[in-house]
């Protein structure tokens, strides 16, 4: 039996449609496979051949970001543009809605992939977020910096992220040092906050304007690379419930039509300061494959395509642990001893390389409780390599 063909124009998208990605690596290749698995076609726009999404998707197509006359033409097959990473070209998003429905919009890019615009936009909207002031020169820095306080993180505002392009600062002598690693260009500094936790929120905003939140994840780092994140976060709940009332009022500001993860900060008094905005599923929130009634990334699917939104209800605890390239530091992983740990999925990103630092798949396990998920998902890791200590 045939699929059936997507609905004329301002109707919702539906199954056997061709979607576009923009975008190749692991948060396009799980999008591609939640649409697939519904019926509909993807085809990924990708910067090298060799890439996750070229598993999942019908079609890639390498280079289109950079050559605007192809990509308009290839996005003509396409019902509706979706993203998995928020350095697209903002050029290449304006272009592109032209043609075909874009979700989220290309102003949503154009304020979540530079900081000081985010930070300007949380700042206009009354959104909590740490002081900050931005700065284009040494002399303008080192001004913001004395009005701001020590100690104080220097931050590219654009390009950066896993800790890349900041630097934290306890003096005006460091701050003159960081403007020398990370100037020329436009930075902020931001007052260091002594947080006891980060959390993140995962929101879906439908065309219709409903949002719908999943679970708050605590989030724990290595070397400013998230390592474990683990749902619930055992907050307070009027914490929880205020986090997840921000994440949704921030989706509804920026008027996404998509998934968005907001990370927080939580200090001791128990406040709330809002970190960053992705502009598209997040790694935190690959516990919800397995941890919720609807992923991530079905949800991307169904905002993205105007259909209902589907239930973001717990299935139980959940841990997400990252795997890196490090674990093929002994060679080829057990991955049989992993697996034989009760309640723990496998995935793979499909990444020819991997190399220290990179995030080549991700563990996950559900339990009755979230200190026994993150537990069993830990566990589970260290049984990768044999001898390792997580």
């Amino acid at each position: 039996m045939p699929l059936p063909s997507p609905a004329p124009a301002g109707g919702p998208i539906l199954p056997g449609a061709t979607l576009g990605v923009l975008g190749g690596g692991q948060l396009g290749a799980m999008f591609a496979a939640a649409a697939t698995r519904m019926g509909y076609r993807v085809e990924a726009v990708v910067e090298s051949a060799d890439c996750p999404a070229a598993r999942h998707a019908r079609r890639i197509h390498v280079g289109l970001l950079d050559d605007p006359p192809r990509l308009l033409e290839a996005a003509r097959a396409f019902a509706a543009v979706t993203y998995e990473f928020e350095n697209v070209p903002v050029a290449a998003a304006r272009a592109l809605e032209g043609v075909v429905p874009v979700r989220p919009g290309p102003e949503v890019l154009f304020v979540t992939q530079d900081r000081g615009r985010e930070k300007a936009f949380l700042a206009r909207h009354g959104f909590p977020c740490a002081p900050h002031g931005l700065a284009r020169s040494a002399a303008e820095l080192a001004a913001v910096a004395a009005r701001v306080g020590f100690p104080g993180v220097v931050k590219t505002c654009a390009s950066g992220y896993d800790g890349k392009g900041q630097r934290r600062v306890e003096s005006a002598a460091q701050v003159a040092a960081a403007w020398d690693d990370l100037g020329p260009g436009e930075v902020v500094f931001e007052r260091w906050i002594p947080f006891l936790h980060e959390v993140s929120v995962i929101a879906a905003r439908g065309l219709d304007g409903a949002v719908v939140t999943w679970e708050p994840s605590r989030n724990v780092h290595t070397r400013h690379i998230l390592d474990v994140s683990v749902a619930p976060s055992g907050l307070d709940p009027a914490v929880v419930a205020e986090a997840r009332r921000i994440a949704a009022a921030v989706l509804g500001a920026l008027d996404v039509v998509g998934v968005a993860c907001v990370e927080f900060f939580v200090d001791a008094a128990g406040g709330l300061l809002v970190n960053e905005i992705a502009p598209r599923p997040h790694n935190s929130g690959h516990l919800t494959i397995e941890g919720a009634d609807t992923s991530q990334f079905e949800q991307q699917l169904r905002a993205v395509c105007g259909l209902p939104l589907g239930s973001t209800r717990p299935r139980g605890a959940a841990a997400m642990a990252n795997l890196l390239g490090e674990c093929w530091a002994r060679g080829e992983p057990d991955w049989q001893a992993a697996l034989a740990t009760e309640g723990v999925s496998l995935h793979l990103y499909g990444k020819s390389d991997p190399r220290p630092g990179r995030k080549v798949g991700h563990l996950t396990a559900l339990a009755p409780d979230a200190a026994a998920a993150e537990r069993l998902v830990r566990e589970a890791r260290r049984r990768l390599s044999r001898g390792a200590v997580d």
